[in-house]
Parts: C-alpha cells; structure tokens; sequence
C-alpha cells in the first residue's frame, strides 16, 4: 500500500495548495486587497459574455453559496456588477466595471510571474504533458 505522499491525487492537492498560498502571501506582501479566490472569479468574469451566477460558480469549481458571497465582496470592491437578464426575473449576468478591468490590468504582471514561478524549470513539451495528463486525470473523476 502506498504511503500518502505517493498518492498523486493528494501531491495534486499538495502543489494546489502551495501555489495558493504563495500567491495569496505575494499578493498580501504587495498590497493588493484581494483573495487568490476572488482574483480567480474576477479573471473567468473578465474573460466571458452573458455569465451568469450559476455559470461562474460551473467554471470555477466552487459551490453556489461561496460564489454568492465572494460576488458581494466584488461588488462592494466596484469591481462587478449584476445586471437582469432579460426575461428572467431570478438571474443575472456578472459583470466586470471598468475598475475591475483596471484592477486585472494592474495586477496582471504579477500574477503572470506567480505562474510562470510555478512552472520554473519545465520546459514547454514537459508543460503541454503535465496538462494533457491533469486534463486526463480530471476526465477519469466526472
């Protein structure tokens, strides 16, 4: 029987939780006033049209009631907005302002170093396996 460090499922988790706090101890350090959660939800806003709630919380991976509170946080920041869908009394898209747009335009230098620090050392035939695999691994747990 492996040990559980020789599980890959939990170095998975173990490489997940390490970048997450090196990125949030980064951010803290610099003074950005955000969540590594809250930079994620931000980034999958800036990069989609018509998202609603329920489509943020399928991309992201994370419970309805997590996103419901982490989009408060935002907005209170100025940083989304939610607006009616038409025609549907019960959903709203979620959308970036233009000071969420600026606050990922500032930062984007920094996380884009955060990630390549994550990958220091791999060269891109190794990174397009790791991805390939991970995206394998993903597919065998639906």
């Amino acid at each position: 029987m492996k040990k559980i460090e020789e599980v890959i499922l939990f170095q998975i988790e173990q490489a997940s939780k390490a970048s997450k706090h090196y990125s949030q101890r980064e951010f803290d350090r610099l003074g950005i006033s955000i969540t590594v959660e809250q930079w994620i939800l931000l980034k999958i806003i800036s990069e989609s049209i018509d998202l609603t709630q329920k489509d943020l919380a399928f991309k992201s991976s994370r419970d309805p009631a997590s996103i419901t509170r982490t989009l408060d946080l935002l907005q209170k920041k100025e940083f989304v907005s939610r607006e009616k869908v038409p025609n549907n009394r019960r959903s709203y898209y979620i959308c970036l302002t233009k000071k969420g747009e600026s606050f990922i335009k500032k930062h984007m230098e920094v996380v884009t170093a955060q990630r390549e620090k994550s990958v220091e050392g791999l060269n891109q035939k190794e990174l397009e396996l790791l991805s390939d695999m991970l995206k394998r691994v993903r597919l065998n747990m639906e």
